[in-house]
């Protein structure tokens, strides 16, 4: 019996392999399709190798070491090392300062790093030399003149696409600055908000369940021929399982082939990766590997389910010695299966959801939830295309001709347009969860930018460096205005306790119309103090206590202290929000009330406002500060900011879209272009009697457009109630009730370019030879 199984299956693969250049075609064109859809499952399956590779070269570049007392000694391998990032037109920049503590060439090097930095010298990515060569003196002069010596390495950054730089210093202390005996660290990552696992997991499903939908779509391409040939080979003596075994060794023989085919694919389109990089997301060629079990997982599954749709699309079809009769001719599809799947999808999702919006979330059961109901949409489809085209009478020719076909035999033109429906249906859903979570996930900043841009700061030894500090930036292209204050702490004159620390609190001192920016001031003049008492007991100061000034340092490097004692007419008062956000506490005076000519670990601040409108003023400020994180930095106001993780997963699903988009486009092609092949004959009959052409594309048109319109209504409706059952478990609201029409219309306009593609072959089957048969 194996035997002669085998045999039957190998007389389907001669079929397909033999059956002259209709068989060859028929073969291809299953292949192109199969070969599509594996590519992609294939860059899928390499998503967890991408992502591990990204994050162990993350990890190989972290440093090893610590800065102040937990400082290693140096010695002739040791750097120091600064955090120096920057930013430039939303742009993240990875930087960092280095400086040997003997010898360069024998320091500790970051990952991709050739050789060792000298001061005024920087190695620079690939990608962030290009920004140089781009955007010209506005970014290069944040470098200050830094002369680029090297390039770093695949192994030194995230991806090609990463902006990064190491710049050599001079000026760095382990007060400031980290002690790097080796690099390669394991970073921690923060866990995901249950809400962003769910738009995680939604954003697969959608992603993926398209191109599953467009593969069993694929294997059925040339149905009807291969049932003409069945019925032949029943006329010669096979019974009805003998062909059903033969079929399903012909679709075996395209599916494998599709699998070379997809192969192919996947390793060319790997070479061009590198190359490409969408938004801030970028991805080396080595790294897209596909995961082995998920690669097994589709090399085993797409045969199986290109044979398994064959079966079961032939348990619809009677093959006769006298010819194929399809039963959906006579009996109206069922209903109930169908509405049956979506119900199922529904009740995964209530039953798997979170129980609160912050509960753990089950990725596996709200997965299942989500294909459920989208193969429950789909599945939908060929019955509704064949209940709405049933209704329809009348008309133009070219109307009466589409509709005609399509209440012959709706199935081929519903699978045609079946991956359109699951993906819009999809998309709605995924459209307003995306919506809804972004606004959760927007956190407000508390910012006022209408009373300052931006706040500096930056380190200084004495109160004097706070005007040239000002100056700096007042003189700033852009800027219309800056008020500068001086920000320290003190140490209160009390008991210190076990371990030699004393509470303290910070002090803030400048003129009163910067004053009125942090507290409230009510009548304020020059040697005026305040006092905003801390929200919390320890560090609580009163009129009358004495500080010392001589900075915060550990008890066995503290210093000489420096008295000064809070005058007794201090006022207290409150705080009010500042530009940034922050409510402050502690001392507030006025220059000559308070003198700290002796005191430590002073810093400048600077309120900027900027003219309004130009977005470059934020640049030159940037610039102003320069590359010294660590000791000058520019924090730029905003009203709100989106959560690192949701930008993250926001640039994935662009990435992510327009890879199964182009594949929709792809599969449509295809679909399109057998469809008018299955009809030529008809098409080159219709012709010869009289036919116009243009009467015959618009009814090739309607025969796409009538299922596509009804698939879009059906993924409207469906996507959108899915939609909502996913906002209810994340405890979000609908923010976008029309998030159909923008999905619905790049559907319709996709369908529009994939027609206006194939009528160079409609033109082609439209002429008289296609009469001819053998």
């Amino acid at each position: 019996m194996i035997r002669t199984w085998l045999r039957e299956l190998g007389l389907g693969v001669r079929f397909a392999a033999g059956g002259g250049r209709s068989g060859w075609v028929r073969t291809l064109l299953t292949a192109a399709g199969v070969g599509i859809g594996v590519a992609v499952l294939l860059l899928a399956a390499s998503v967890p190798t991408v992502l591990d590779a990204s994050e162990a070269r993350k990890d190989g570049r972290q440093p090893v070491g610590g800065m102040g007392e937990e400082a290693a000694p140096p010695g002739p391998t040791t750097a120091l090392m600064a955090w120096s990032g920057t930013t430039f037109r939303d742009t993240a920049v990875f930087g960092r300062l280095l400086q040997a503590d003997g010898d360069r060439e024998e320091a500790v090097r970051p990952p991709g790093v050739a050789h060792f930095p000298a001061p005024g010298e920087m190695v620079v990515s690939p990608a962030l030399r290009q920004m140089l060569d781009t955007e010209g003196e506005l970014l290069a002069e944040r470098f200050r003149g830094a002369e680029i010596v090297g390039t770093i390495g695949p192994e030194g950054l995230k991806g090609p696409g990463e902006p990064a730089y190491y710049l050599g210093s001079d000026t760095l202390d382990t007060d400031r600055a980290w002690r790097v005996t080796e690099f390669g660290m394991e970073g921690g990552q923060s866990p995901l908000d249950p809400a962003l696992v769910v738009l995680l997991v939604v954003m697969l499903s959608v992603l993926l369940m398209p191109i599953v939908v467009f593969v069993a779509t694929a294997v059925r391409f040339g149905g009807e021929r291969r049932d003409r040939r069945l019925a032949a080979l029943r006329l010669v003596g096979a019974d009805i399982a003998m062909t059903r075994r033969i079929a399903a060794g012909e679709v075996l023989f395209a599916s494998l082939l599709g699998l070379v085919v997809g192969a192919l694919l996947f390793l060319a389109g790997r070479e061009l990766v590198e190359g490409l990089s969408i938004s801030t997301i970028s991805v080396y060629t080595a790294d897209i590997v596909p995961v082995w079990w998920l690669g097994a997982l589709v090399v085993t599954l797409v045969p199986v389910i290109a044979v398994a749709v064959t079966l079961a699309a032939l348990r619809g079809v009677a093959i006769g010695p006298l010819g194929v009769f399809r039963e959906g001719t006579t009996r109206r599809r069922r209903v109930w299966w169908r509405l049956l799947l979506v119900a199922v999808g529904v009740a995964t999702l209530v039953y798997f959801g979170p129980d609160d919006p912050g509960s753990t979330v089950n990725e596996w059961g709200i997965s299942a939830g989500v294909l459920l109901m989208l193969c429950g949409i789909t599945a939908l489809l060929p019955w509704a295309v064949e209940r709405v085209v049933t209704w329809m009478r009348g008309g133009p020719l070219s109307w009466q001709l589409a509709t005609r076909r399509l209440q012959l035999n709706s199935g081929m033109a519903a699978r045609a347009v079946s991956g359109v429906t699951v993906a819009v249906a999809g998309a709605v859903a995924l459209h307003m969860l995306f919506a809804a979570v972004e606004t959760a996930q927007r956190k407000s900043t508390g910012h006022d930018e209408s009373r300052a841009r931006a706040v500096a700061s930056s380190l200084i030894d004495d109160t004097a460096e706070l005007g040239p500090f000002v100056d700096r930036y007042a003189a700033t292209e852009g800027v219309t205005s800056v008020r500068g204050y001086v920000r320290g702490y003190a140490d209160l004159d009390v008991t210190p306790n076990a371990d030699g620390y004393r509470p303290g609190t910070p002090f803030h001192i400048g003129e009163c119309r910067v004053l009125r920016e942090l507290i409230e001031t009510g009548s304020c003049a020059d040697g005026d103090v305040f006092v905003v008492p801390a929200s919390f007991d320890e560090g609580v100061v009163e009129p009358g206590d004495r500080l010392d000034l001589s900075g915060y340092s550990e008890p066995s490097d503290r210093a000489e202290p420096v008295w000064w004692t809070v005058p007794g007419t201090a006022r207290t008062t409150d705080n009010v929000e500042a530009p940034n956000g922050d409510l402050y506490h502690g001392v507030f005076a006025t220059p000559s009330a308070m003198d700290v000519s002796d005191a430590s670990d002073l810093s400048a601040v600077a309120l900027v406002t900027t003219v309004p409108g130009d977005d470059d003023v934020v640049e030159h400020l940037r610039n102003t500060a320069g590359l010294s994180q660590w000791r000058e930095d520019v924090q730029v106001l905003s009203d709100t900011r989106l959560t690192s993780q949701f930008v993250t997963i926001r640039n994935a699903l662009f990435v992510g879209a327009v890879v199964v988009m182009l594949m929709i486009a792809a599969s449509m092609v295809v679909s399109t272009l057998e469809q008018l092949r299955e009809r030529k004959r008809q098409l080159s009959v219709l012709v010869a009697f009289g036919t116009r052409r243009g009467t015959l594309g618009a009814s090739v048109l309607w025969q796409t457009a009538v299922p596509v319109g009804i698939g879009l209504a059906l993924a409207s409706a469906g996507g959108t109630a899915l939609g909502v059952l996913l906002l209810d478990m994340v405890g979000a609201e609908v923010t976008d009730w029309l998030a159909f029409l923008p999905l619905t219309a790049a559907g319709l306009g996709m369908i529009l370019l994939v027609t206006v593609a194939s009528l160079p072959m409609l033109w082609r089957v439209m002429r008289p030879d296609g009469l001819r048969t053998e």
